[in-house]
């Protein structure tokens, strides 16, 4: 399930970049990064109500909301970059080089999370840095 789920979020993420990069022209990267949230704040909010998990809110510990709310933070400074990166440049080299996140996080669940980090996934990082530096150079 996880896969499929994974897959979906590729899929949807590419789409996001091509809209995004249509939808932003003439329009300030911080406006459009405002909007494009709303939109997942309201989508985000009635998948909570539809699936009816709101009474959890409650029980959310402290070290969780600490930590979603870092995360949020990181998203929004993610978005923003993201947004007025696609702005300025092309998406075909805008989209390799956010996928680097990829690599950052492998590397960052090593160290953080300890995380098994095995000959393939260093294979794997290598091949994404080196695949990222050939469609942008």
């Amino acid at each position: 399930m996880w896969f499929w789920l994974a897959l979906g979020s590729a899929v949807f993420a590419a789409l996001t970049s091509i809209l995004a990069k249509i939808g932003i022209e003439g329009v300030g990267s911080n406006l459009a990064t405002a909007i494009r949230t709303m939109v997942v704040v309201a989508m985000a909010w009635g998948m909570v109500f539809i699936t009816n998990q709101q009474a959890g809110i409650k029980d959310i510990s402290r070290k969780s909301w600490i930590f979603l709310i870092l995360s949020g933070l990181a998203t929004g400074a993610s978005w923003l970059c993201y947004y007025r990166a696609l702005q300025v440049g092309d998406a075909s080299k805008v989209v390799p080089i956010d996928k680097l996140s990829v690599v950052i996080t492998l590397v960052l669940a090593f160290i953080l999370l300890h995380e098994e980090f095995t000959a393939k996934s260093v294979i794997g990082c290598i091949m994404i840095g080196a695949g990222t530096l050939l469609m942008v150079l």
